[in-house]
């Protein structure tokens, strides 16, 4: 059903109330829709490991990153403390000839490949599971549900739903197409593979190929810049997948997108509407600018689309999101 593009207020109030798992693990609960991720449910990921080939889902973490300043989000700042031109001319102060080099990075959490933690949206002033924002989420950060919590838990069935190639022209779906419930359930039969409790999803739009393509500075030829990658137009998740995001009880789900969801958003007057009612009503692990391309042409060879796949965040204490390097591994 269609949302009235008029009422944002209201729809999200209602998906809300459908889709909240608020209590559903607990008053305590830190982990969300992680909890659907068990132990049964990694011995049938690690299984499915059969050539041994690995596949990182990692953006590269450098200056030429897609962030432009929004929100003072920038790219990765990476300086040099100790180089080799230190320890040829003897400046290190070291023994027996022994030189070496260590390096520093300065970086948003969520510049590049990364997680949002349960910590990063509210609803009205209430963080996941109920909680009051300011009780949660403080100047010296997310004090309850921080991703250091996640850091164990995020290993398991990998499946990938290659949406751009089953839905898409030449394997892209257009900036501002909203992907469906119905399109997600028609690209897993496609695909032949299922989708249920405890998966992390993977979907791929085909956004990252094509801006890659037309101008990233690691494109071959590209023309050096990102257009608007970092928050401009993208196709992604309808608001109304909200309903199959919780029913299928799926772990996690990531997109090759900055935002997840399609934008612009699917209302008149709206920003990540979808954000506000999976993250702190749902509880559910959302991922986003993930390099999904080499995989997706593995995929597309051999006809596999789950895997086992370990994208644990980096234990970072109150950190209310995560950088991230994804190892599919098939």
């Amino acid at each position: 059903m269609t949302p009235d593009r008029t009422d944002p207020e209201g729809a999200i109030a209602r998906a809300a109330e459908a889709y909240s798992n608020w209590g559903r693990w607990g008053e305590d609960d830190v982990l969300g829709t992680l909890n659907f991720l068990d132990e049964a449910k990694r011995r049938e990921g690690a299984a499915l490991i059969r050539r041994g080939v690995s596949f990182s889902l990692s953006q590269r973490f450098d200056i030429n990153g897609p962030q432009k300043g929004w929100r003072r989000r920038t790219n990765p700042v990476h300086t040099m403390l100790d180089t080799g031109t230190d320890a040829a001319l003897g400046n290190q102060g070291l023994p027996h000839g022994i030189g070496g080099a260590d390096d520093v990075i300065t970086m948003p959490l969520q510049c590049s490949t990364q997680w949002d933690g349960l910590g990063h949206i509210f609803d009205h002033g209430k963080a996941w599971n109920g909680r009051p924002a300011e009780q949660v989420v403080t100047s010296d950060g997310d004090r309850v549900t921080g991703i250091e919590h996640m850091a164990p838990h995020v290993a398991g069935r990998g499946v990938l739903l290659d949406v751009g190639r089953v839905i898409g022209e030449e394997g892209e779906l257009p900036d501002g197409f909203a992907i469906t419930s119905e399109h997600l359930t028609a690209t897993a039969e496609a695909h032949g593979v299922r989708v249920g409790r405890g998966d992390i999803v993977l979907v791929r739009t085909g956004q990252l190929a094509r801006v890659r393509r037309s101008g990233s500075p690691r494109a071959e030829g590209g023309g050096g810049g990102w257009g608007d990658y970092a928050g401009g137009p993208a196709p992604g998740l309808s608001f109304t997948t909200a309903g199959w995001l919780h029913g299928s009880e799926i772990a996690a789900l990531a997109t090759d997108t900055w935002g997840f969801e399609v934008r612009p958003n699917e209302f008149e007057n709206a920003f990540q509407p979808l954000h506000q009612v999976v993250i702190p009503n749902m509880g559910l692990l959302i991922g986003e600018m993930w390099d999904l391309e080499e995989l997706a042409e593995d995929c597309a060879a051999d006809g596999a689309y789950a895997f086992w796949l370990t994208a644990a965040p980096l234990p970072i204490t109150g950190a209310v999101g995560s950088p991230v390097n994804p190892i599919a591994v098939k």
